[in-house]
């Protein structure tokens, strides 16, 4: 995909974002804040039988967590929970294309709104705290959000 490609991808969710809003009767909301870049996500997901039925979202952040985070919505329709479950950050970057070296953590984010989101999905139908749990542990460890970002800030660098 060329960057031109990329960058109308990703203006095309960013000026028409997919599905943005709450979702009354959720069965699953994930909330997940970037503390080094301050923007969050909500992800709300409704559940029929095995299936994600609808997600919508609503975020407060950069083009690029809005762009994923409507991407996102419109992956999750249809796919089973376990599908849904090993939806991953480069799952998006690879249908967004690649994004900017500093805004590659935005598919993390909405990873983990999702991961959240599954993970109250279950604590509601199952009383299952285990994905809610580790998707906490994850949020708070500070090395979720540095590595990605030093890793990023080390891609944009450009010799002199």
């Amino acid at each position: 995909m060329s960057e031109k490609q990329v960058k109308d991808l990703l203006m095309e969710h960013f000026m028409n974002p997919r599905n943005v809003g709450e979702l009354a009767n959720a069965d699953g909301v994930g909330d997940v804040g970037n503390p080094l870049c301050g923007d969050i996500v909500r992800l709300f997901i409704k559940v029929k039988g095995d299936k994600v039925e609808k997600a919508t979202f609503k975020t407060f952040g950069c083009r690029a967590a809005i762009a994923t985070s409507s991407l996102l919505t419109e992956m999750l329709p249809g796919k089973s929970i376990d599908e849904a479950l090993k939806i991953t950050e480069k799952d998006m970057l690879n249908l967004l294309g690649d994004l900017p070296p500093l805004k590659r953590h935005c598919g993390k984010l909405a990873e983990l709104a999702l991961q959240a989101a599954l993970g109250d999905y279950f604590v509601k139908s199952r009383s299952d705290h285990r994905l809610s749990e580790r998707v906490a542990r994850r949020i708070r460890d500070p090395r979720e959000w540095s590595t990605a970002i030093a890793e990023d800030e080390a891609a944009a660098v450009q010799p002199l």
